[in-house]
């Protein structure tokens, strides 16, 4: 298995995408995208190869999609992912790619959809190692109130922020 990384630009900072490609695969898959500082990131060194963000068509993909996001122009991401993980964290994963864009949920709804604790559910929404296209910014505190987010709590607000107007448009607020 290869494994290489790449910085990507975007409106609210530097990421760092990671890529693994199996030999048996149809290309890379998305293993992780990081933010300066991210809690949960993983030792550089197991990054692998430094490549531009031209050099793979799932970071060329994952670039624009991004920005076209960040400019309020997607709702949602169509890209190749590789979550890894135990099955506890597998399924919050899981449950956070079906929050629709511009709502949010609680750790505590969370953990009552999945079964669980909401400080277990807590812990896998912190270790999720695809930020942003994973939408673990859309969980919030059981009073709608922000907390943590790997990338800062500014972060998180600036990200919910954009997804607003789709919830006013629903007559939801967060």
């Amino acid at each position: 298995m290869t494994t290489r990384h790449a910085l990507v630009r975007t409106a609210i900072g530097e990421l760092t995408a990671v890529l693994h490609e199996a030999p048996d695969a149809d290309g890379s898959t998305l293993t992780g995208v990081y933010f300066p500082g991210h809690w949960t990131r993983p030792d550089p060194a197991d990054f692998g190869e430094r490549i531009g963000e031209g050099d793979d068509p799932v970071l060329i993909a994952l670039a624009e999609q991004l920005a076209d996001y960040l400019a309020g122009e997607r709702r949602d991401f169509d890209l190749p992912l590789g979550l890894r993980g135990g099955g506890h964290h597998l399924r919050v994963w899981d449950r956070l790619t079906r929050i629709p864009y511009g709502e949010t949920v609680t750790y505590g709804e969370l953990a009552t959809q999945l079964g669980g604790g909401a400080q277990a559910v807590g812990r896998a929404v912190g270790a999720n190692p695809i930020s942003i296209i994973v939408p673990c910014h859309r969980v919030v505190g059981s009073d709608g109130s922000l907390t943590g987010y790997a990338g800062g709590l500014e972060r998180k607000r600036a990200l919910l922020a954009l997804e607003e107007p789709a919830a006013v448009e629903r007559g939801a607020l967060f």
